[in-house]
């Protein structure tokens, strides 16, 4: 999808992303994972595709995005899954950065993304 046809959002992180870390983040009360890997961002959904559990503890070495609970990594560029027990793609979302500030591009049609826990704040 062209980016002007997103609405931008700004994402509430714990903590701000830097090379080779991914950080939880929250827009509109979806929990996301960022991560900044050669040099730009990505952003995916905060949940492994094989058992829903977080990613954001993960670590990540160059694009690889390992899950903290079951060792499967995903590709933070697309999502794709590299390893299993993961199987599918993690939901990914464009992602730029204005200044200090992180946001994600939302399709009209997400404009209203449902919270998924209840809007809690991300977990660090």
């Amino acid at each position: 999808m062209a980016e002007g046809a997103l609405e931008w959002v700004a994402a509430e992180c714990a903590a701000a992303p830097g090379e080779s870390l991914a950080v939880a983040a929250l827009v509109r009360g979806r929990r996301l994972v960022v991560c900044r890997a050669g040099g730009r961002l990505y952003a995916l959904e905060d949940r492994c595709p094989h058992a829903s559990e977080p990613l954001s503890g993960g670590a990540l070495r160059g694009y690889t995005l390992e899950c903290p609970y079951h060792g499967g990594r995903l590709d933070v560029r697309d999502g794709r899954p590299l390893a299993p027990p993961i199987r599918r793609a993690a939901r990914t979302f464009t992602v730029r950065e204005v200044g200090e500030r992180v946001e994600i591009g939302l399709a009209p049609d997400e404009g209203a993304l449902a919270p998924e826990d209840g809007g809690r704040a991300p977990r660090t």
